[in-house]
């Protein structure tokens, strides 16, 4: 079954397909009636992968090796298109500034719902999350099942954001006429926002009256800098499947029988949606073992 048009707007499929300590394959499938750009920025230190953006067509996929132990984030750039004058690549949401499709080692510019990245890092675990530290523009869900080598609640569990946050975002933080929602830390610069200078802690920096709004929304994304607990997930030689909405996607066979990731950039739902999708996800993820 086919997602009506109106939540099919801005869908983007990721899949990781890797062995423990082997090489990675990131394999981006955009699932959606609108073009997206992904970008992709390594961390300090991991080296840059190619290419570092593109754009993906409806239907359309394309693979993004990976070497052993990288790290780094993941994000959609949307609403992008040629400046008339200039010929620069210019995006509503998520803009890396490189004025291509390309984004040649800059990252996006918040607001911008990111999902971040280690690959065999600690343990030989993968860990996984997704952040509205830099902002919101669209929602991201990352779910995995099966594998093994960690337990408890943040093992293998879903992660990420299925809620529209754009239309829940308080005025003051509302960026692009509403096509994304900025943390308070961009609204406002304030180190108690920041997690920064005397609130440079997790004991002196705590959520705030914005954090929070994020969490409820999205209590397995992070809100805020220092919002781990609930919002660092592993995963280890396991196979991921996401399932966003009630109409289930098709299944995708692994190239590599060991760990596979999916990560979902979806479209704002109808409220009645909403809660059906943070429901399943909240339940999927206290079942799961």
């Amino acid at each position: 079954m086919e997602l009506p048009r109106s939540m099919a707007v801005l869908v983007l499929v990721f899949f990781v397909l890797c062995g423990v300590g082997e090489a990675a394959t990131f394999t981006f499938v955009n699932r959606c009636t609108d073009t997206v750009w992904p970008g992709v920025l390594s961390n300090a230190g991991s080296p840059r992968l190619e290419p570092t953006g593109f754009e993906l067509s409806p239907g359309e996929a394309r693979a993004v090796p990976a070497p052993a132990g990288w790290s780094g984030r993941m994000w959609a750039r949307t609403g992008c298109s040629h400046d008339g004058a200039t010929g620069r690549l210019v995006c509503a949401t998520g803009d890396c500034g490189s004025g291509s499709a390309e984004c040649a080692g800059a990252g996006a510019a918040p607001p911008a719902t990111l999902a971040e990245f280690t690959l065999d890092g600690s343990g030989g675990l993968d860990f996984y999350d997704v952040s509205l530290v830099d902002g919101y523009n669209l929602p991201v869900l990352v779910e995995t099942s099966g594998g093994g080598g960690s337990t408890g609640p943040a093992s293998c569990a879903a992660a990420g954001c299925a809620a529209d946050l754009n239309a829940m975002c308080p005025a003051e933080l509302r960026a692009g006429g509403g096509a994304a929602c900025r943390s308070a830390c961009d609204a406002f610069a304030r180190p108690e926002y920041c997690c920064s200078g005397a609130f440079a802690s997790p004991a002196a920096c705590r959520p705030t009256a914005y954090s929070q709004v994020f969490k409820t929304a999205c209590p397995r994304s992070y809100s805020y800098a220092f919002d781990d607990p609930t919002s660092t997930f592993t995963a280890a030689a396991a196979q991921t499947t996401l399932s966003p909405s009630a109409p289930a996607p098709p299944k995708v066979r692994p190239l590599i029988p060991s760990r596979v990731t999916h990560l979902f950039l979806l479209p704002p739902f109808h409220d009645l949606f909403l809660v059906i999708l943070i429901i399943r996800v909240a339940i999927s993820g206290e079942t799961r073992e």
